[in-house]
C-alpha cells in the first residue's frame, strides 16, 4: 500500500482548532480534484485542545510527536509519510494548499526539493510583519545563496515538496524552526536538485499569536547558517586577517615604517600581532568545526582538506608547532639576557623582542593543541586509513 501513495501533504500541528480543520480539507480536496493517490498527515505535538478530532474528522491521519519542537513535529511527519512525495506546510491556513501542482509537477520531473517563493508568489496584506518581509528573510536568504550557492530565494518559506529517498537522505536533525533552514542547506550540500516555485501567502486564521519569536527563531537560523558554515565564519576571515596582519607585523617587527602620511612603530606592531594570533585561532577553529560536523555528521561531505592528511599527521603539527614555540621562547630569552631592565637595547627594541616572541610562542602552542584535538576527533580521510 505505501508504493501506491504518491504524496503526503504533512502538517505539523500544536492546539491549531481553529484553522487544521479547514487546511486538512483543502489537502484533500487537492488530492482528489487532482486525482493523486495520497494522504494528509497532521503530525501532533501535544496539542491540548480540539485539534486532533478536528484534523481526524476531516480526513487527516494523526501521528503524535512527543519531542516538542516545529522541527520534531514535521520529522515525525516524515518519518511517517508512506508517499512517494511529501509536501510540508503550515496548519494556520497561510499557504495556498488548494493550488499544489506546481510543487508536484517538479517532483515528477525529477527534482529533489521544490521550495515555495512568497515574494514572486505574492505575500496578502497583514500576512508578514515588514521586519520579516523587508529584514529578516532577504537578509538570510541573501546569506544562505551566499554560504550554500542554493537556488532558494525564500530560504524560510513554510509550503516545499521533496521526494522521501531526498528527506532520508538529508537525515535531519534540528528539532525547532532551524528545520527549515537545514533542509535547504543540506540538499545544496548533497548536490540535489533544486527549484522554487511562486505561492501565495495570506494571513493565518489564528486567534492568538503564532509559535514563531521573531528574533529568538531568526538567531537560530543565523546561528544555524554560521555553524554549518565555518568556511564563512572562520576560515575567509581568518585567512584574509592572518596575511593583512602578518605582513604588517613581519614588517614592524624589524623597525618603524614610513607609510607616506605618517611613521607606524611599535604601537601598530602590538594591534597587528594580536590580530593575526586571533587570525590564527579562526584558522584552527575553522578546521576543528568542520571535522567536528563531518565526524558528527551533522555535515554529509568529508572536507576537501581531507587529502591533505596524508601529508600532515600529529607528528608533523607537533614538530612545527614546537619549532614556532622555541623561536618565540628564544627571542624572549634574548631580550632578558640583553639587559634586566631592556635599557641598553632601548625600549623599542625590547618591546618588538618581548612581544614579537610572545605572538611566536602563543602561535606554536596554538598548533601543538589543534593538532592534538584534531588527533583526538578521529581524523580519516577518504580511503578510512587514519593518518592522525
Amino acid at each position: 500500500m505505501k508504493q501506491d501513495i504518491e504524496l503526503s501533504i504533512v502538517l505539523p500541528c500544536l492546539n491549531e482548532e481553529l484553522t487544521v480543520g479547514l487546511c486538512v480539507a483543502k489537502a484533500v480536496n487537492f488530492l482528489k480534484k487532482n486525482k493523486i493517490k495520497g494522504e494528509v498527515i497532521v503530525a501532533d505535538n501535544g496539542s491540548t485542545d480540539y485539534s486532533i478530532k478536528i484534523a481526524k474528522k476531516a480526513g487527516a491521519r494523526i501521528v503524535k510527536v512527543e519531542q516538542k519542537g516545529y522541527g520534531s513535529a514535521l520529522r515525525g511527519g516524515f518519518e511517517a509519510a508512506k508517499g512517494k512525495f511529501i509536501i510540508m506546510a503550515d496548519a494556520d491556513d497561510s499557504y495556498d494548499l488548494v493550488n499544489l501542482m506546481p510543487f508536484v509537477k517538479k517532483l515528477r520531473e525529477g527534482f529533489d526539493l521544490v521550495m515555495g517563493n512568497r515574494f514572486k508568489g505574492g505575500i496578502k496584506k497583514g500576512a508578514m510583519p515588514w521586519h520579516h518581509r523587508y529584514i529578516g528573510n532577504p537578509v538570510l536568504s541573501f546569506l544562505g545563496k551566499l554560504f550554500f550557492k542554493t537556488p532558494a530565494n525564500d530560504f524560510h518559506c513554510g509550503l516545499r515538496g521533496f521526494t522521501k529517498a531526498a528527506i532520508e537522505k538529508i537525515n535531519l536533525q534540528t528539532t525547532g524552526m532551524e528545520l527549515a533552514s537545514e533542509i535547504v542547506i543540506k540538499a545544496s550540500i548533497l548536490k540535489m536538485k533544486v527549484c522554487e516555485v511562486p505561492t501565495t501567502l495570506s494571513p493565518d486564521g489564528r486567534d492568538r499569536p503564532p509559535h514563531l519569536r521573531s528574533f529568538r527563531d531568526g538567531w537560530r537560523h543565523l546561528r544555524f547558517l554560521l555553524i554549518y558554515s565555518p568556511t564563512w565564519l572562520f576560515f575567509y576571515p581568518g585567512i584574509a586577517l592572518f596575511f593583512i596582519s602578518g605582513i604588517i607585523s613581519l614588517a614592524l617587527f624589524f623597525g618603524p615604517v614610513n607609510i607616506g602620511f605618517r611613521y607606524i612603530d611599535f604601537h601598530t606592531f602590538i594591534g597587528t600581532g594580536t590580530l593575526m594570533f586571533l587570525s590564527i585561532n579562526m584558522i584552527s577553529f575553522a578546521t576543528i568545526t568542520r571535522v567536528y560536523a563531518y565526524e558528527s555528521k551533522l555535515l554529509p561531505n568529508a572536507p576537501r582538506f581531507f587529502s591533505l592528511f596524508q601529508y600532515i599527521n600529529l607528528e608533523k603539527g607537533l614538530l612545527v608547532g614546537a619549532t614556532i614555540l622555541l623561536v618565540g621562547l628564544a627571542l624572549i630569552i634574548r631580550a632578558l639576557l640583553l639587559s634586566a631592565n631592556f635599557e641598553q637595547i632601548g625600549f623599542d627594541a625590547s618591546v618588538r623582542l618581548v612581544f614579537g616572541g610572545s605572538i611566536a610562542f602563543i602561535t606554536g602552542t596554538q598548533i601543538v593543541l589543534s593538532s592534538f584535538v584534531l588527533s583526538m576527533l578521529g581524523l580519516r580521510t577518504s580511503n578510512k586509513k587514519e593518518n592522525v
